[in-house]
């Protein structure tokens, strides 16, 4: 009778843990708040750790990662999978051993906040394998710097040096890549990064190849207003939170970790910084970029006085590489046809949504490929353990979208 009294009580504590409100049109939530209470479980434990100074939070976070997702270069019957550096940069390299001569070729940078996760991630190298497979294409999966240990522009260095050496004639000859069918692509951070690069090489009038495409994945453009409405209506709707998404920013540049508040506050883009022009703010400025549809009832939250010592002690908020959502219209103008997925339940979503207004207006061909039910990293958990609906859907329309369009 106790073990059955003592076996109820853990199993309402286990579900009291795991049961989080999550809105109703979510995919599968119950997946997403099993996935969210593994999630918290080790932002706790690291988080605990980095207060004892046992380690850096993310050092713990990125060792149970490695743990339980990086695997070994293995190829298959279809695609042979090495690893190999690129400009410089680990990089793991999916080539289909049959179809054309000359195949497509996709850079891809993996998300994680610009600190956690990796190209070898089962995850990853499960897309990328498929990608190769499905497109008769050669893929690179980049393994950037992460913080803490690098810090902007370490990262877009990183990306960049890739991106270079990928569209080098060297490389392209080596792997068998049709250059006028190269795309840079990435997730989150990596769709970050894969924008930055983007807009770089778009300027670059001495390279003989560039890209065709871009295809950015729930990216992360700024980080100026943590109040658009996805930032207001998801904050607290996993698996990503809020104030995780402003630690990330201020572990990305360097910055003091106390300042989260102020950002969360938006003190740090109030109207007496001078650092921040009009023009600035209007490049996010959703109340005109985004349809009423997504403004919804939320309104603006701009301080007229805030913390003006911020902006001086991180100016890379205002880096445009940082923030590709800052680019002038000119460079956006240049920069290749794109395709940008956002999710409904991601506090990205409007980043997403204010970064293909303004490709439109400056005249670049994209796609917007929106899910209603979809939340911050859904495409990763297209395969099994943690298969979900909106995960497949999403995968299979972004490769099909790379298939019509590379």
């Amino acid at each position: 009778m106790r073990l059955r009294l003592a076996g109820a009580v853990l199993l309402s504590a286990a579900a009291y843990y795991v049961y989080l409100p999550l809105p109703s049109g979510v995919s599968e939530p119950w997946k997403l708040m099993l996935l969210d209470a593994l999630f918290r479980s080790f932002l706790q434990a690291s988080d605990a750790a980095h207060s004892l100074g046992v380690c850096h939070r993310v050092h713990l976070l990125n060792q149970v990662v490695s743990w339980v997702e990086v695997i070994e270069a293995r190829s298959c019957a279809a695609v042979h999978v090495t690893d190999s550096t690129l400009g410089g940069v680990p990089t793991r390299v999916f080539q289909p051993k049959e179809g054309k001569q000359l195949k497509r070729g996709v850079l891809y940078f993996h998300g994680g906040g610009w600190a956690l996760g990796s190209g070898r991630m089962r995850s990853y190298d499960r897309l990328c394998r498929k990608m190769a497979e499905d497109l008769d294409a050669v893929i690179m999966s980049v393994d950037y710097r992460l913080a803490p240990e690098a810090v902007f522009p370490d990262q877009y260095h990183d990306a960049l040096a890739a991106s270079r050496a990928f569209l080098s004639s060297q490389v392209l000859e080596r792997y068998g890549i049709d250059p006028h069918r190269v795309c840079v692509s990435g997730d989150s951070a990596g769709g970050n990064l894969a924008a930055a690069v983007a807009q770089e090489l778009s300027l670059d009038d001495t390279l003989t190849v560039k890209f065709k495409a871009q295809a950015l994945i729930y990216p992360v453009l700024q980080a100026l207003d943590f109040y658009t409405p996805s930032y207001q209506q998801n904050q607290a709707v996993p698996i990503l939170y809020r104030p995780i998404m402003a630690r990330f920013w201020l572990q990305y540049l360097g910055a003091d970790s106390s300042l989260e508040p102020l950002l969360l506050a938006n003190n740090h883009s109030s109207l007496d910084q001078p650092a921040i022009s009009a023009s600035a703010r209007s490049k996010l400025d959703w109340t005109a970029l985004l349809p009423p549809k997504r403004r919804k009832h939320f309104r603006p939250v701009v301080k007229e006085t805030g913390s003006p010592g911020v902006m001086g002690e991180v100016p890379e908020l205002m880096d445009v590489r940082a923030a590709p959502l800052l680019a002038e219209q000119g460079v956006l103008g240049r920069t290749p046809k794109a395709y940008v997925m956002t999710c409904e339940f991601d506090v990205l979503r409007d980043d997403g949504l204010m970064y293909v207004r303004r490709l439109q207006d400056a005249g670049v061909a994209v796609t917007s490929d929106h899910y209603e039910d979809g939340f911050h990293g859904c495409m990763v958990f297209a395969f099994l353990p943690m298969m979900s609906s909106v995960g497949q859907r999403s995968m299979n329309n972004y490769i099909h979208w790379l298939d019509q369009n590379l």
